[in-house]
């Protein structure tokens, strides 16, 4: 089994996203990790727009890259530039993957353009992670 990790800013949003559909696209093939360089809880909406899209992920939790120095990571996905230009150290030698998804958490508007926002970027962290999977046979 490999290690993947998805980092991201505060753990609250798209590599919690990215966290559900790595692991229902890789199912025992990868041993799925997501942490940020700052831990801000996971976001409500993106529990929400996952739950519709049948995956629950209410039971992740917001962690700190600090607390996985220990592993050696296969993979190492980051989700947003801040996370990639500030993460002092990501643990292991792996293959090194960025993709700047676009941050639901700052969307502004009603409830439903802000939660279209989030479905949006779930769209296409989705396809990222799907094609990830299959690209790697795993």
């Amino acid at each position: 089994m490999k290690n993947l990790i998805i980092l991201c800013t505060g753990n609250s949003c798209r590599s919690q996203i990215a966290d559900g559909y790595f692991k229902h696209f890789a199912n025992d093939e990868l041993k799925v990790y997501s942490a940020g360089i700052e831990t801000h809880g996971v976001n409500p909406r993106a529990i929400k727009v996952m739950a519709e899209d049948g995956i629950d992920i209410s039971a992740n939790t917001s962690n700190n890259i600090t607390e996985y120095l220990d592993v050696n990571f296969d993979y190492i996905i980051t989700v947003c530039d801040h996370a990639q230009e500030n993460c002092p150290y990501i643990p292991g030698s792996g293959e090194r993957v960025h993709y700047n998804f676009p941050d639901p958490a700052k969307a502004t508007g009603t409830e439903d353009q802000i939660l279209d926002s989030f479905r949006s970027t779930q769209g296409m962290i989705k396809d990222f992670a799907k094609k990830f999977v299959e690209d790697r046979g795993l």
